[in-house]
């Protein structure tokens, strides 16, 4: 099969305000360069959509920098190499790599990371052994410090991070874990999970339905939502309890500033630990571990994932738009 000289690629076309719609994209064929040495052309057969990706769009200063107009958007993925400049790296080597949003991508060998597909999917490394199960598994055991015994409340519970970590703290030894999420179809695959109890957000207060499922309060709360989840959580967090903020996705849509929690005071005599983490300073010195822990118990069966599956790179903008609003159960990923 001869080397592809062009392939196409999602750009961002505008910022969105609000709510991302598929205006803000533009599907772009593009020439492929040629091969420098010490670089693969690798053909990508998954990518993943993730909701820190909405945060990018807006021309702000992050953590990461934000996605530049009229230029391929990136993110996760995993593909096969079909044209190799670097000896490590040769050609039919499965591999993950951060240059999501194309048909194809030219990467320096020295950056990608082989993957063995012949055990699992190569969604897998995106999902419950890639970046999904890394932040689920530093969120609980270097962010929020969680030990045996535990009561744990994990909200956006039925998403990709969200139903991994609810079943890492089982396997931690929790006393309790317990979800949100925001359909009953939800709630009952959160059960399912092994969670000791779900709630469907829209039932009520937060407040009120977190303590209807944790009568005895919580020690751990693992934080996807923010706003009035992250309320709740305060609310019910025992003392010395610990937050591990992951993400906010109830207000990356918004136009205007969120309140914070009004009862934040109550962290104060509780002696409440409130810690904000992005996984890139983990992830170096905690994959190791996280492999060494988590891998054995996904090889065994003992840890499920779920995967919400759209065919064809011109439907990633609509995966993306879906996955903000909640259409997803577990990781969002589009075959390419």
């Amino acid at each position: 099969m001869s080397t592809p000289t062009r392939t196409r690629e999602i750009h961002l076309a505008s910022r969105p305000h609000g709510a991302p719609t598929p205006e803000n994209f533009r599907l772009t064929e593009v020439e492929l360069p040629e091969l420098a040495e010490g670089q693969v052309l690798v053909r990508n057969t998954v990518m993943s959509v993730d909701p820190y990706m909405r945060g990018r769009m807006n021309d702000v200063k992050s953590y990461v920098p934000p996605f530049q107009l009229d230029a391929p958007l990136d993110g996760g993925a995993v593909g096969t190499v079909i044209a190799s400049r670097h000896a490590d790296v040769p050609e039919g080597t499965s591999v993950l790599h951060g240059l999501g949003w194309r048909e194809h991508a030219v990467l320096d060998g020295d950056t990608v990371q082989a993957v063995d597909t012949s055990q699992f999917p190569d969604s897998t490394y995106l999902g419950v052994l890639g970046m999904t199960g890394l932040t689920a598994y530093t969120g609980l055991v270097h962010v929020a410090e969680m030990q045996e015994g535990d009561a744990v409340f994990i909200s956006g519970a039925a998403g990709a991070v969200g139903s991994v970590a609810g079943q890492i703290a089982r396997l931690l030894g929790a006393s309790r874990v317990v979800g949100s999420a925001g359909t009953p179809e939800k709630v009952a695959r959160v059960k399912e999970l092994g969670f000791d109890a779900a709630f469907d957000y829209h039932d009520g207060s937060p407040t009120d339905l977190l303590a209807e499922a944790a009568p005895e309060g919580i020690d751990v709360y693992f934080d996807n939502v923010g706003g009035d989840h992250l309320e709740a959580a305060i609310a019910a967090l025992r003392v010395d309890g610990r937050v591990a903020m992951c993400g906010a996705i109830a207000q990356y849509n918004s136009t205007e500033p969120p309140a914070a929690p009004r009862n934040l005071a109550l962290a104060i005599g509780k002696r409440l630990t409130l810690r904000g983490f992005v996984l890139q300073k983990y992830a170096a010195h905690v994959r190791p571990e996280f492999l060494e822990r988590v891998g054995p118990w996904v090889a065994a069966g003992k840890i499920q994932w779920d995967e919400t599956v759209r065919e064809g790179l011109e439907n990633a903008p609509q995966a993306f738009i879906d996955l903000l609003d909640g259409a997803n159960t577990g990781k969002m990923l589009v075959q390419l």
